[in-house]
């Protein structure tokens, strides 16, 4: 109980820390989808476009290091040698990026189809990102939870401060003055969005220097081969997992007629957004456990502790889900401004659910991590890509932004049914089955009627979720009344 304590404790900070940056994307949603920011959805979809490969090559341009880094650093003994081994590889990597990216910059905008001052915008960012990924690993495993938060907020706090400043601020001082055609061009809006970014992740990167400062420069060629042994499945995943969660978008382009292809995009992806809830928690809780992982893989029966976790996660998401689906029609006009974006609510339920099972997955993949069996979690992760390339390729010309939204929900759903069997074979932790498929199947079911049948009818949704929440305290009693006693002491 003891583990699960420090897991909750770090959780919660490192779920604040990791809520915010996320919720720098929901929280913009407002600004961006407003009538005075980007009233038409093509608009956004030009953004969402561009941050769907934000996703791809921050993954890329990582490598996997930053899980091989957590592992290398709890299994060796001289960890300064893993840190600056891993400092190293990813500064050298980063910075050889970003010179041939800023050569052939004129070439990617014209393969990708997107104005080449984007994309050099895109590839300042990509580099200063990559360049605190080991800081701020560091920082995690020495449980430096509160300056790691402290850190992710001022990043969050400045790009929100930066969005406002460019957005609404600046342009109503240039109308006033008389410089708004002078100083604003077409979509000056996409320009600032991603200067505000830009100047965030340089604040940011200052705030980490003093990490390299203190390390010592020592690169270790076997480690680095080890490390890059360990870290190659781990990129290969998460290739797959950002062609999973953002790839859509880029087929969404591709494949749909070009003069609904971008205003299908902007839907879909502010919608999106309302799924945010079940993400951030499910971000949230896979920090604070990926550490915890490691550190109790030599702890006496960790599986117990690990059947825990799973148990009290489902029974969480599963609150989650319910709410946020019987009071997405509230949520709506707070967070989506333009009804011109409402025509693709329809995907809401699915894409809750599809990061539900993505948050289980990440629970149960636990078993290839500590078993040192990442090859695993790669071969799942490529499956659940085949499964989103196959799906949107056969039915986005019919179904569009529908077939998406599906095909992430059977590829999460795969994923987790996978690592779940490979798990009991190579390592098996005691799940309560019983009590987890309850949970999944009450919320489930409650949140399909209460949005297909009967959406809007708040008394028949607030009802099953009271009747949710009374069965959840009732089969968690025990448990919860053992961590309020240990907290309490």
């Amino acid at each position: 109980m003891s583990g699960l304590r420090s897991l909750f404790k770090q959780t919660f900070i490192y779920g604040i820390a990791t809520v915010l940056p996320r919720m720098l994307s929901f929280l913009l949603v407002p600004l961006y989808t407003s009538e005075a920011v980007l009233a038409n959805p093509s608009e956004y979809g030009k953004v969402s476009v561009i941050f769907s490969y934000f996703v791809l090559f921050n993954v890329i341009l990582a490598y996997g290091m930053e899980t091989a880094f957590f592992r290398f650093f709890n299994k060796e003994e001289d960890k300064a040698k893993v840190v600056s081994t891993a400092t190293l590889s990813l500064v050298v990597s980063s910075i050889g990026f970003f010179l041939l990216a800023l050569i052939f910059q004129n070439q990617i905008a014209n393969v990708i189809a997107i104005d080449v001052k984007y994309i050099n915008l895109v590839i300042w960012i990509l580099l200063l990102d990559a360049l605190v990924i080991i800081p701020f690993a560091w920082l995690r495993a020495n449980e430096k939870p509160m300056r790691y938060a402290v850190i992710k907020i001022l990043n969050v706090a400045v790009n929100i401060g930066l969005n406002l400043f460019f957005l609404l601020a600046l342009k109503q001082l240039a109308q006033e003055s008389g410089l708004f055609e002078r100083i604003y061009k077409t979509n000056f809006e996409i320009s600032y969005i991603f200067i505000a970014n830009l100047v965030a992740s340089a604040i940011t990167l200052l705030a980490m220097l003093s990490f390299y400062t203190k390390i010592k420069y020592r690169f270790d060629k076997q480690l680095w081969q080890q490390m890059l042994r360990y870290a190659f499945p781990v990129l290969i995943a998460g290739v797959a997992f950002s062609i999973n969660e953002t790839f859509d978008r880029i087929l969404l382009k591709e494949l749909l007629p070009a003069d609904i292809a971008e205003n299908d995009i902007g839907m879909y992806s502010a919608c999106y957004k309302l799924a945010l809830f079940m993400t951030l928690f499910a971000t949230a809780y896979r920090l604070g456990i990926e550490p915890f992982f490691f550190s109790h893989a030599k702890a006496k029966n960790p599986q117990k502790n690990y059947a825990n976790i799973l148990e009290f996660f489902v029974a969480l998401g599963s609150i989650i889900l319910l709410a946020v689906v019987v009071f997405v029609d509230a949520l709506k006009p707070l967070i989506i401004r333009s009804e011109a974006y409402w025509d693709a609510m329809w995907i809401v339920p699915i894409i809750l659910l599809a990061n539900f099972c993505l948050g289980i997955y990440h629970n149960l993949s636990v078993w290839y991590k500590i078993t040192d069996r990442t090859k695993f979690g790669a071969y799942i992760s490529v499956v659940g890509a085949i499964i989103t390339l196959v799906i949107n390729f056969i039915f986005i010309e019919a179904y569009s932004y529908k077939a998406s939204a599906v095909a992430t929900l059977v590829a999460y759903a795969s994923m987790m049914l996978l690592s779940f069997y490979f798990g009991r074979r190579y390592y098996p932790i005691p799940y309560n089955l019983k009590k987890i498929g309850l949970y999944l199947l009450i919320s489930i079911g409650f949140s399909m009627l209460s949005f297909y049948k009967y959406r809007g009818v708040y008394i028949v949704g607030i009802a099953m979720l009271i009747v949710f929440l009374g069965l959840v305290m009732l089969l968690e009693k025990n448990q919860l009344r053992n961590v309020f006693k240990k907290v309490k002491t």
